[in-house]
């Protein structure tokens, strides 16, 4: 079956939080002291605010009708005087069904997302993963990211 990527909808919701309940599960198994096992990061109430705001674009993709993953991106804007002028589209998140891994589903949101960048005049695409998911690090690796900066902490 053919893969359907789209911006998402209202009707997406219900799908979209089972998705956003399966990436809380992958953190706070990996983080359990920064993240609550049994919550998602958005309320159903968050997403429709998000759907409907051009500035933090949510695209869905789906096969045989049923929504199998989805990329949360939001433009940011810099200008500031030790920089030119630029616009990155950060991915917030993105998640694939654990069932649908492996079927080229996050493959394909990640080319829709920078084709979209690309197209909106984007100078780059960012995200940040957390170190714990060695998997989606593995998977953006093999998609050509590199690393911009690195995040570092001490547990106190």
């Amino acid at each position: 079956m053919e893969l359907i990527i789209r911006k998402a909808a209202n009707g997406d919701i219900p799908r979209i939080m089972d998705l956003l309940s399966q990436v809380l599960e992958v953190h706070a198994a990996g983080r359990p002291d920064l993240f609550k096992s049994g919550t998602t990061k958005y309320a159903p109430s968050e997403l429709e605010e998000i759907i409907a705001d051009s500035e933090r674009p949510i695209f869905v993709c789906e096969r045989g009708g049923v929504v199998q993953g989805y990329a949360f991106c939001v433009f940011q804007r810099h200008e500031d005087r030790n920089t030119p002028k630029f616009t990155t589209l950060y991915i917030d998140d993105l998640c694939v069904d654990e069932k649908a891994r492996g079927m080229y589903v996050g493959k394909a949101l990640y080319e829709h997302v920078l084709k979209f960048a690309k197209e909106s005049g984007c100078h780059n695409v960012t995200l940040n993963v957390w170190a714990c998911n060695e998997s989606a690090m593995k998977f953006y690796e093999k998609c050509g990211l590199s690393v911009q900066k690195i995040g570092m902490e001490k547990i106190l």
